[in-house]
C-alpha cells in the first residue's frame, strides 16, 4: 500500500491531530518505510515456524483476584482540569460531528 499525503492526513483527521503540512510530509515518508519494512517480512520463509502468539514463556500469568480500596471522589477527580467536575461526573468537551 502506497502512503501519500491523503492517507496521512485522513489518519490525523480521525484521529483529531492537528498536522502542519511540513509534519504531514515527514510523516508521509516515515510510514512509507515502515510500510516498505513490514513488506520485506513478507519475502521470510516462515513455512517450519509454527504459530505463536509469544516468543516469551508465559507462565502463572493469572493473579487472584483480591478486594482492594478504589479512590474517593476527590481523589478520583485530583488530576482533572480545573472546571472539569460537574458534581460526581467529569465534564468534558463535547466531540460528536456529522461525518459523511
Amino acid at each position: 500500500m502506497a502512503i501519500d499525503r491523503s492517507v496521512v492526513e485522513k489518519a490525523a483527521g480521525l484521529a483529531r491531530i492537528a498536522l502542519t503540512p511540513e509534519e504531514v510530509e515527514r510523516f508521509t515518508g516515515q510510514l512509507s518505510v515502515v510500510l516498505q519494512a513490514v513488506e520485506r517480512l513478507k519475502e521470510v520463509d516462515t513455512e517450519k515456524v509454527s504459530a505463536t502468539a509469544s516468543v516469551l514463556p508465559i507462565l502463572d500469568v493469572m493473579r487472584e483476584d483480591e478486594v482492594r480500596p478504589g479512590l474517593s471522589v476527590d481523589e478520583a477527580f485530583a488530576n482533572a482540569p480545573r472546571g472539569g467536575r460537574d458534581g460526581e461526573f467529569f465534564r468534558v468537551q463535547q466531540v460528536l460531528e456529522d461525518r459523511p
